[in-house]
């Protein structure tokens, strides 16, 4: 059934059915949609909260705030852009990217903006999703989860952090508003975020204190204005951006091998660390403090040219001792030191393996992701599937993540293998396709496998890959381009099709 959003988008009661429901605008929803379209599929909707395209972009608009992945990677490979201007790029222009990329595919009108859903339920009898929204009722036959592993904020449990007075928020929701000139502020956190906030806001604030649980491995971050003569070859020469592109890509991927085989071949880029951390911090006290004990890879890599030089700032101040507890206007630590503040910044990640989202989704028994994850560990089949979960496919779903490259060539390749099993679906006239519980299994113990000697699990950390099992289901084990072979054709004997 053909739905007029342009028409209905302030009658949302007029919608009843779709084909496709998408949860999710961000970089994968934007992927499905552009796909769907093309291939001449006029029944789906993209159910997006915010009010525009572009999810994490969107979102995070926190000072300093930028990509980790060189530019000429992070873009569709159907929609470079030559003109970056940067080799890695900052928010505002990430976001221009997708909102210009929605535009020049006509997909827009196919996103339900400022809509949430709040509950999903497969109606067994009907062989269809039911999706309560804050705009109404839907269903579906097939529903896309593409709500992505960064986007619910996850809050610290510290003790009395409800009562501070002061201005308090999270780095994916920041607060444009408030002025930092002169205040105290306290950054908790020294993840990716953090790296990005510390250097942007240090030369502002009168005083800043960062708080820091583990100390990151941080290398050069690589970042220069593209001269106009390269941005004219990007945008004239033939071939030459995805050349640019190709070499930067097998670059990255043979970063690959150390951390998902052979750890020790990390150890060059832990030598290039350590000499960056001797060289920007003169301090020997202080540099112990901010030097990691575990092996470089097992948590997030981070790039850095200033985030180091910061502390030797006679304004901002490591703690590294834990908090206590959160006052009306302070922080105290463990060591009972009271650290005044005005502000506090929670750079404190996302709820990657326990997304609240899991709670909304019902299959069959009444049973929610969350509830089946819980029970066995956040099994999925190829990253997409789940044994419970008929005509129900994740985008960025478990162990796709990436440790050494781009997070938009393992969505293309999800969207390859989507695109596939809704056409098997449809061609076949099937009322439910479902992922046997036995292959699904297979994979888990595949996955386990090569993890196994991976860095993230005999590195010596512990990271937001691993879930409450103690099992990392967030990484992809291997090259993204054994991901991308892998999921090239849509595997039926896998799944269980059912008319």
């Amino acid at each position: 059934m053909e739905i007029d959003l342009v028409s209905d988008a302030q009658s949302p009661q007029a919608i009843r059915h779709v084909g496709v429901a998408v949860i999710g605008g961000g970089l994968a929803g934007l992927a499905a949609a552009i796909r769907f379209r093309e291939r001449g599929w006029q029944d789906f909707l993209v159910l997006e909260r915010g009010d525009r395209v572009g999810g994490t972009w969107r979102d995070n608009t926190y000072p300093g705030a930028a990509c980790d992945v060189p530019s000429h990677l992070y873009s569709y490979s159907f929609a470079l852009n030559p003109g970056w201007t940067r080799s890695f790029s900052r928010q505002p222009e990430i976001q221009r990217y997708i909102e210009d990329v929605a535009d020049r595919y006509r997909v827009r009108d196919k996103h339900l903006f400022d809509c949430e859903v709040l509950g999903a339920t497969w109606l067994a009898d009907e062989a269809r999703w039911e999706l309560k929204t804050s705009k109404g009722l839907i269903t579906s036959d097939v529903m896309v989860g593409a709500f992505g592993a960064l986007c619910e904020p996850s809050l610290p449990d510290i003790k009395g952090i409800n009562s501070f007075a002061g201005h308090i928020c999270h780095s994916a929701r920041w607060d444009h508003d408030v002025d930092l000139a002169g205040k105290r502020v306290a950054v908790i956190g020294t993840g990716a975020s953090a790296v990005q906030i510390v250097p942007a806001i240090a030369d502002i604030v009168g005083r800043l204190d960062v708080y820091q649980r583990t100390a990151p491995w941080i290398l050069p971050r690589l970042d220069r204005r593209y001269t106009a003569p390269e941005r004219f070859a990007f945008r004239h020469v033939p071939g030459y951006q995805r050349l640019a592109r190709a070499v930067v890509y097998w670059a990255h991927e043979a970063q690959a091998v150390g951390l998902t085989r052979l750890p020790l071949l990390m150890k060059p880029m832990e030598l290039l660390a350590r000499a960056k951390l001797r060289r920007e911090v003169p301090d020997p006290a202080l540099r112990r403090r901010l030097r990691p004990d575990y092996t470089i890879g097992c948590k997030r890599i981070l790039l850095s040219n200033d985030y180091l030089p910061t502390f030797s700032r006679s304004n901002v101040r490591l703690v590294t001792d834990g908090i206590a507890e959160v006052r009306e206007n302070a922080i105290v630590t463990s060591d009972n030191e009271v650290h005044e503040v005005d502000v506090i910044v929670l750079a404190t990640g996302f709820h990657v393996t326990d997304s609240p989202t899991y709670r909304k989704i019902v299959g069959e028994n009444g049973r929610s992701l969350g509830d089946v994850f819980d029970d066995v560990g956040r099994q999925c089949y190829r990253g997409t599937a789940i044994a419970g979960f008929p005509n129900m496919f994740l985008l960025v779903g478990p162990n796709t993540g990436l440790g050494h490259n781009s997070m938009i060539y393992m969505i293309e390749a999800q969207v390859n293998y989507l695109m596939d099993a809704i056409a098997t679906f449809r061609r076949g006239g099937y009322r439910t396709v479902e992922v046997r519980r036995e292959a699904q299994e297979r994979y888990a113990r595949t996955l386990r496998r090569r993890l196994s000697r991976s860095v993230w699990n005999t590195g010596g950390c512990t990271s937001w890959y691993v879930d409450k099992h103690g099992a990392n289901t967030t990484i992809w084990p291997g090259l993204s381009y054994e991901f991308g072979r892998m999921t090239r054709s849509f595997d039926a004997d896998a799944f269980h099709l059912s008319t």
